[in-house]
């Protein structure tokens, strides 16, 4: 799918293909693969990963860039329990409410609403705020491929 919105479409694109990479891992999973940690402490399954995700790209792309306050539980998406289809439909709202702030988004405007203690460099321009999603994406994708990866295994055992 291709989206030319305000925001360099490269830089969305690549939150997209990161997001529905996501995604597509959750859903290739069943409900009690998705939703068991590992043994490691404090393991996040990947539906908190994904579920996290989808608070933590709305907080950034319309609480912080736009003003729009978003409703997040930031505690409750680390030990939320859903089935996969569930979270799917989380995924495919977030990912449409996610389009419609971007399409709205000055790339070069000062974010809203930075919060406090996070004014690092990259909340100088609702792009820097955008690219800092899609860092997060990436770094939570790793995470959910090795979750998926060492429950797969044990669930083989």
């Amino acid at each position: 799918m291709t989206f030319e919105p305000r925001v360099h479409s490269v830089l969305v694109e690549f939150v997209l293909r990161k997001f529905d990479e996501l995604v597509r891992l959750a859903s290739q999973l069943d409900d009690e693969a998705a939703n068991r940690t590992t043994a490691h402490v404090d393991s996040n399954s990947v539906i908190q990963i994904l579920v996290h995700c989808c608070g933590m790209m709305r907080r950034w792309s319309a609480s912080v860039n736009l003003g729009i306050e978003v409703p997040r539980d930031r505690e409750a998406e680390f030990t939320a329990q859903m089935p996969v289809a569930e979270a799917l439909e989380l995924a495919a709202r977030t990912r449409a409410e996610f389009l419609v702030d971007v399409e709205q988004t000055d790339p070069a405007a000062t974010p809203v609403a930075v919060p406090p203690g996070r004014e690092d460099f990259w909340t100088v321009s609702c792009e820097g705020v955008l690219l800092h999603v899609f860092e997060e994406l990436c770094q939570h994708l790793g995470q959910a491929e090795v979750t998926r990866d060492v429950v797969v295994q044990s669930q083989a055992r």
